[in-house]
């Protein structure tokens, strides 16, 4: 009785080293939780009511909170046991189907953490340096350029967003995509977006798009599309 009890007591210790060393995942499994998801909401770049009244914080806390939420939440949903379970969010993007459920969601994902990067409280007047020349040799000038971005986003019919891109020959275009379209869909490189789908502005604004986007210019993030320019 006493040596199965030491060759129980061996067992039950050796068991639980094993664990002790195994992946975190093997050990919230072993344990009965859950593994840590693959896709987190990233935090935001500024506090929730950093950017009112241009855009409110409840604004923030249902565009942030819940529309953004929800997508991460979709997509780890639909990713564990397929052929995309550990690849990048931007993998996902560019390998999942367009305008399917799992592009959809990673998308609009990938979509929205890169609008919180265009805005800051401490945005908005004009780009400088590189980005400014850029915008001026493609567009002529920056009130051009404004004026075109603009009326592309005000245009869009239906729910979307207004990019700013860099084309693989270094060009600058403006595009108006439907949904949870992308650049980065097709290798190419934004360096600007709006979003125009009406839960990014209907709580503020109500139906008046034009007010809204007349808002975003007051509040663009330079930075960000500077530091992307190739």
């Amino acid at each position: 009785m006493m040596d199965e009890h030491r060759v129980s007591r061996r067992a039950l210790l050796q068991s639980a080293a094993a664990l002790a060393a195994a992946p975190l995942a093997v050990r919230a499994a072993a344990a009965g939780a859950a593994p840590a998801e693959p896709f987190t909401l990233p935090k935001l770049p500024w506090a929730e009511d950093a950017l009112a009244p241009l855009m409110s914080a409840e604004t923030i806390q249902y565009h942030y909170g819940k529309h953004h939420a929800g997508y991460v939440a979709n997509l780890n949903k639909m990713v564990p046991g397929t052929e995309f379970a550990g690849l990048s969010l931007e993998d996902v993007v560019r390998k999942a189907k367009l305008d399917s459920p799992l592009f959809n969601n990673a998308a609009q994902v990938w979509n929205h953490t890169f609008f919180w990067q265009c805005l800051s409280p401490k945005g908005g007047g004009q780009p400088e340096g590189r980005l400014a020349q850029a915008i001026n040799k493609h567009f002529g000038s920056f009130a051009k350029f404004q004026a075109q971005f603009t009326d592309t986003a005000l245009k869009l019919f239906g729910s979307g967003w207004a990019w700013l891109i860099q084309d693989q020959e270094g060009r600058l275009v403006i595009e108006g995509m439907p949904n949870a379209h992308t650049p980065l869909k097709d290798g190419r490189t934004a360096l600007l977006t709006c979003d125009v789908w009406e839960h990014a502005y209907y709580i503020d604004y109500r139906n008046a798009r034009a007010k809204f986007i007349e808002a975003f210019w007051k509040l663009v993030n330079w930075e960000t599309p500077a530091s992307r320019l190739a």
